[in-house]
């Protein structure tokens, strides 16, 4: 998942404790891990194609540190990637969970994401919406058109603008595809800078990628409790770690905003997510899975 488009306000700030900040910034990241192949994916030759799916994942607290502000924390992210590698790519992501504080004091967050990029990898539109407690918060919609230096937005929320981000950065499904490419190459990294409307449609993610120890075909199982948790296990698959930063500059010596980390199957399912946020961190378990059909492309024409 890439997703994404998300592994983009931050729950990483305390975003899902009671100081009422969110978490789109970093569940738009999801999204496009959750893509990974939109998590993120476009069109070539070859390679194989991601499946369109639904996915869901139950959200459960791992750890959270002493007076971080969160004491409980539980919930679920549905995502559903559906599309071609010729008309281009939808993801649509709903992640709700409920927290309570260390005091006791609950709050309910419900973020849903939508966007749509191109074959190519050159235009992105992208919808966030943020909930708190059952009212909007944060609204955010527009499109990107990659250009000669960088990337040109055109925002209709929360206000009308223009943004141009200068750079080489990434559309989600183009990241995806990046990173599937170095993983079947054998690399270890990849750095990249990507753009996926999340923050207001303002800002970019540098994002460094850790890529593991490839699992060859039928090397992992999944729970039997998985209905067509048989469709991946004889795919191949890579452990993946993402570091996100705020820091254009990318220090090596830096502190992440938030780290993503997930199983990726080379066909765009991912799974075991593992969110780590600095003052807690959650799980993401796949308990649900669905193959969706593919759109159509159609039929090359002869010369």
């Amino acid at each position: 998942m890439v997703v994404e488009r998300s592994t983009t306000a931050r729950l990483a700030r305390g975003a899902s404790s009671a100081d009422g900040r969110g978490h789109g910034g970093a569940a738009v990241a999801i999204a496009a891990a959750l893509a990974l192949t939109s998590a993120w994916p476009v069109a070539r030759a070859a390679a194989s194609s991601l499946a369109p799916h639904r996915a869901i994942y139950d959200i459960t607290l791992d750890k959270a540190s002493a007076g971080g502000g969160v004491g409980e924390l539980s919930g679920r992210m549905v995502y559903e990637l559906a599309g071609s590698d010729c008309e281009g790519w939808t993801q649509n992501m709903r992640f709700v969970t409920r927290t309570a504080s260390s005091e006791g004091a609950a709050q309910i967050n419900d973020l849903r994401t939508s966007s749509w990029e191109d074959a190519a990898g050159d235009k992105l539109r992208f919808s966030v919406m943020q909930y708190r407690d059952g009212k909007v918060v944060e609204s955010t919609q527009g499109d990107a058109a990659r250009g000669e230096t960088g990337v040109i937005v055109s925002l209709t929320k929360p206000v009308a603008k223009k943004v141009e981000i200068k750079g080489p950065i990434l559309f989600p499904i183009k990241h995806s595809l990046a990173l599937l490419d170095a993983a079947r190459a054998g690399k270890t990294s990849l750095a990249a800078d990507l753009y996926d409307g999340s923050d207001k449609g303002e800002k970019v993610n540098h994002t460094y990628a850790m890529i593991g120890k490839k699992y060859a075909a039928g090397s992992v199982r999944s729970p039997a409790s998985l209905k067509n948790g048989d469709k991946i296990d004889g795919l191949a698959s890579w452990p993946f770690a993402i570091s996100y930063f705020d820091n254009p500059n990318k220090a090596e010596d830096a502190v992440p905003s938030y780290e993503l980390g997930f199983r990726f199957y080379e066909n765009g399912v991912s799974t075991k997510l593992y969110i780590n946020y600095g003052e807690f961190a959650i799980n993401g378990a796949l308990s649900d899975l669905t193959f969706l059909e593919a759109s159509k492309c159609p039929a090359a024409v002869p010369h």
